[in-house]
């Protein structure tokens, strides 16, 4: 399969009161074209800004994409103007992104049904009586009862699973090639959030499109995603298929993330082991590997060179770890 979108080597930098902090540091990831992909990791470990550096969504000032590149149909999408005509067709037209909570997205001021056709209007050219029968018709594919009254509604009228379903919608709109899901069950009640992600699922499957996910649940990960990416204070740490990564991780963090989850496989009075400690201040990252004050694994060798890159510990599968460096050598 090929990508069809590519991340080198992206940087992206915040400036504060406390100094610069490097919330997205030489990131490199693709998404190859009708898959499904998950980002996982702790909050603050830099997922959401990653996709939002795609996106060209930064806030400037205080954040600055310092380098990189995002390759999409051929085009870096970084050497496009943030507010410019090539960005904007591609977004919601070409990649849309779901946002993690949607009452914050949602136009409270606007019904459902206006927000709806204002993507449909703006991208497809549709005229109001097209629009409105097509946000009538995406209502439907997503599951709320009785659209053709619903879609008169404002958010607010709507429960929070009918407008993560409405986001949905707007995601799907335009049909684009990808879509990057923002934690787009955060705040839902377990039931819920596995009715939208089936319905995610199976949408992505007949629009043959491609969804990038960003979570930190790994239960998630494990039932819809073909590969998944960690993340570490800025930083991908593991990459590999999902099954691989599940049964077989090769980073510290990758394995602590899995023995703090609950598993149906475990015995009853199996305890779950916390990952010690705090994620790093990013206004002061070490020279070393970032995860060391947590590491139960760290040597010297962690501590007197500098954090290690992704090396291969497998087909498809690469871990940063010096562990996995030393067993190559052995």
């Amino acid at each position: 399969m090929s990508p069809i979108l590519e991340v080198k080597n992206l940087r992206t930098v915040f400036k504060t009161e406390s100094g610069n902090v490097t919330a997205v540091d030489g990131v490199s990831y693709h998404v190859n074209e009708q898959e499904i992909v998950g980002v996982v990791g702790e909050s603050g470990s830099g997922k959401s800004v990653t996709q939002l550096s795609v996106m060209q969504l930064i806030p400037n000032p205080p954040g600055r994409i310092e380098g990189g590149e995002a390759w999409f149909e051929g085009k870096n999408l970084l050497e496009y103007e943030r507010n410019g005509k090539e960005m904007r067709a591609v977004r919601g037209a070409k990649i849309s992104m779901i946002f993690q909570e949607p009452m914050t997205s949602l136009n409270p001021v606007l019904t459902i049904g206006q927000q709806l056709m204002e993507t449909l209007q703006l991208h497809k050219g549709m005229s109001t009586a097209q629009a409105h029968k097509r946000a009538i018709e995406l209502l439907a594919m997503v599951g709320i009862p009785a659209p053709e009254s619903r879609v008169n509604d404002y958010p607010h009228q709507f429960s929070g699973g009918m407008r993560q379903r409405a986001m949905i919608a707007m995601g799907l709109s335009c049909e684009p090639r990808l879509i990057i899901a923002d934690e787009p069950t955060t705040a839902l009640d377990v039931t819920t959030q596995a009715v939208l992600l089936e319905l995610m699922r199976n949408l992505v499957r007949r629009l043959n499109t491609s969804l990038l996910l960003v979570t930190h649940n790994l239960g998630v990960v494990a039932r819809y995603c073909d590969r998944v990416y960690v993340m570490y204070a800025g930083r991908i740490v593991e990459e590999g298929p999902t099954r691989e990564i599940f049964a077989n991780p090769r980073h510290p963090y990758t394995v602590g993330l899995l023995k703090s989850m609950p598993r149906l496989d475990q015995p009853r009075q199996h305890r779950l082991l916390p990952i010690e400690g705090l994620p790093p201040n990013l206004v002061n990252l070490p020279p070393h590997c970032a995860f060391l004050p947590r590491c139960p694994y760290g040597t010297e060798l962690c501590s007197t060179s500098p954090a290690p890159g992704l090396a291969a510990v497998g087909a498809q599968h690469a871990a940063a770890c010096h562990l996995n460096i030393e067993e190559s050598r052995t």
